[in-house]
């Protein structure tokens, strides 16, 4: 193993947790529909889009017309990483915000039913809870509008700085470096991690490669001077070194960091050391149903070996196999218990 995580005869400390993620707190509203759909929304088709107030309403309307949601849980990138972790056996935590209101509630509650340890503020009941709308197509693609709402406001006063000094690892979502405030708290978060004398790691998720690219030069920052494990898509690792060539994108973050994760969809994954290139093949599945969520539940086997001590390839492999159950069926809530499946995978 590479720079983070215990060995697995370590003593336990039963106060420490895994990883501790710090994301948008969302509610995901999961809708099956053919591209049509996305077409007459006129947004790009696999990403996600930022949407407004008045827009997140014309969405809901939309979702009511169509016949309403098919499914809709609480979610956002990494509180489903974290609630994979919890799923595998780990020790997790999150910070976040949301409303004083019924989404709001759904949120807490629902975190807390699986697990995760929390510290997730809330915001005044004109300040809504966020959601994202996911349009999921025929081919499993998913075309996410996200409101940020609440989430948004994420700011340094919310950070629980008694939860970082109980973290490992720290994970932080790219998303959330679009808001001003949250931003500034996930620098000042990932600095504090860094600094001399700190135990805990600094995990960051890229997000999304249209996020990237509003954001390159200080994302790079963050890699090189902050960031112990790094996990990308190929589009997104691409957007960070700005090059049309994966190859090229693989080798400037190879040494920056201890650990790039990089997910290439029906090709696998690859873990990226200073040392080596680990191929990661992928779980077969009968058929895929929706992506929703598979990078989010690969970032949690990965975190949860690396937690454990375990070597590359039985990491990758963990994160394949979670994110092989999460797209066999709509949502992002795995369907059987995952540390079932950590088990045949070890």
């Amino acid at each position: 193993m590479v720079g983070i995580g215990n060995a697995p005869d370590a003593a336990v400390d039963e106060d420490a947790l895994d990883v501790v993620g710090i994301g948008n707190a969302m509610v995901d509203v999961l809708l099956r529909a053919d591209d049509a759909v996305v077409d007459g929304l006129g947004i790009v088709k696999g990403a996600m889009t930022l949407v407004d107030t008045q827009r997140a309403t014309e969405l809901a309307a939309m979702v009511e017309l169509l016949g309403g949601a098919d499914e809709m849980t609480p979610g956002g990138s990494v509180a489903n990483t974290m609630l994979g972790i919890a799923a595998l056996g780990g020790r997790a935590g999150y910070m976040g915000r949301v409303c004083a209101d019924g989404l709001g509630d759904l949120f807490v509650a629902d975190m807390a039913a699986h697990g995760v340890f929390q510290s997730t503020a809330r915001a005044p009941r004109d300040d809504p809870t966020g959601r994202c709308t996911v349009v999921i197509t025929p081919d499993s693609e998913r075309t996410m509008s996200t409101y940020l709402g609440a989430s948004a406001g994420f700011a340094p006063a919310d950070v629980d700085w008694d939860m970082v000094g109980r973290a490992r690892t720290v994970l932080l979502e790219g998303y959330l470096w679009d808001p001003t405030a949250a931003r500034a708290a996930l620098r000042e978060v990932a600095e504090h991690c860094a600094a001399p004398g700190n135990d805990c790691q600094v995990a960051l998720s890229l997000s999304d490669s249209f996020c990237v690219e509003r954001h390159r030069r200080e994302f790079i920052d963050l890699v090189d001077r902050c960031t112990d494990v790094l996990f990308a898509n190929a589009a997104e690792l691409k957007a960070l070194y700005d090059t049309d060539d994966l190859d090229e994108a693989l080798g400037e973050v190879q040494g920056r960091v201890d650990i790039a994760s990089v997910t290439l969809s029906a090709a696998g994954a690859v873990l990226v050391t200073p040392d080596e290139i680990v191929n990661v093949p992928v779980e077969p599945v009968d058929e895929v149903i929706d992506r929703t969520g598979a990078g989010d539940l690969y970032a949690a086997g990965v975190l949860y070996g690396l937690a454990n001590g375990y070597d590359l390839e039985l990491c990758g492999r963990l994160g394949s196999a979670a994110a092989a159950e999460v797209i066999s069926h709509v949502g992002t809530r795995p369907l059987v218990p995952l540390h079932e499946l950590a088990a045949d995978v070890m």
